[in-house]
């Protein structure tokens, strides 16, 4: 996938992309990434992914194992406008528990599976395989396909896969090249899985951070391809992480959603029954 977002005519910027490539060092156009073995491939794509650990702050990076996060949500509709935002509380731990407590006067809905009213206050909360939703009506189960969609979000995620899952034997690792991605030249990685999914990276060659990662994946029933992306931008140090604070996501390259987050901390002891029906049963109770 190569995209590039420019405001210049189209022979303008054919143009800027011709001069960006002409500007690369030679050895780095010359650059075949199917000139690598296999093994060396591999080697060269965990390489590079292991800069972008370091870069986001090594030991602390892997030491996160939650997060607490708030922020401002916009949502996009099928035309690319503004459809509504509201105010999200995001909180995770380990790498499959989400609680997400969403607050606003708009109606939205998007990959999670919400819907706020007026004054209404909804949360979701994400456990594995399982999922439920406080409304002011009490806790009920999500949607099967909303838990499976999350799973597989979760288990594709790049945190997920530089955190948990770079030495994984299940997945398959392949040096991609290099490009031009948004006016910075970076590195890709792709990750394949043995469910279908192919995952591929953008590593800033500048800043070793990650600018964006595309999931895609064929429906096994139509045989249609999805392609969902993650732009990363906006990085804050915080306790010692390197964090992206605006996150944007896209469908089949149609922008769904934008996150703008303000604050963010990390392992500050958040208690497991957060992340539980009880726990959510509990706070309908005192709701009452």
């Amino acid at each position: 996938m190569r995209m590039r977002r420019t405001h210049f005519v189209a022979g303008r910027a054919v143009s800027l992309a011709m001069f960006a490539a002409m500007s690369l060092p030679l050895a780095v156009r010359a650059q075949n990434p199917d000139d690598l073995l296999p093994a060396d491939s591999a080697a060269k794509a965990k390489a590079i992914l292991q800069q972008a650990i370091t870069a986001q702050g090594g030991p602390a990076y892997l030491g996160v194992r939650e997060s607490d996060c708030s922020a401002r949500l916009a949502q996009f509709d099928s035309t690319g406008q503004a459809g509504g935002s509201l105010d999200v509380h995001i909180l995770r731990q380990g790498s499959d528990k989400t609680r997400i407590e969403f607050h606003g006067d708009n109606y939205i809905t998007n990959i999670f599976y919400y819907e706020v009213h007026g004054k209404n206050k909804i949360v979701n909360v994400y456990s594995g395989d399982q999922g439920w939703s406080l409304t002011k009506d009490g806790v009920s189960d999500l949607p099967a396909d909303a838990a499976a969609s999350y799973q597989e979000q979760t288990k594709t995620d790049v945190h997920t896969i530089l955190r948990y899952r770079l030495n994984d034997d299940s997945l398959i690792f392949r040096y991609g090249g290099t490009e031009v991605v948004d006016l910075k030249q970076v590195d890709w990685v792709e990750i394949a899985d043995h469910e279908g999914h192919t995952m591929r990276i953008a590593i800033d060659r500048a800043s070793h951070l990650p600018t964006r990662s595309v999931m895609s994946k064929r429906d096994s029933e139509t045989g249609a391809r999805t392609e969902q992306s993650t732009l990363f931008s906006s990085f804050h140090l915080v306790d010692g992480v390197q964090t992206a604070y605006r996150v944007s996501h896209l469908l089949n390259g149609r922008q769904v959603n934008e996150t703008f987050y303000d604050r963010c901390t990390y392992n500050s002891g958040i208690a497991p029954e957060t992340f539980t029906r009880s726990g959510l049963e509990a706070q309908f109770k005192k709701s009452k």
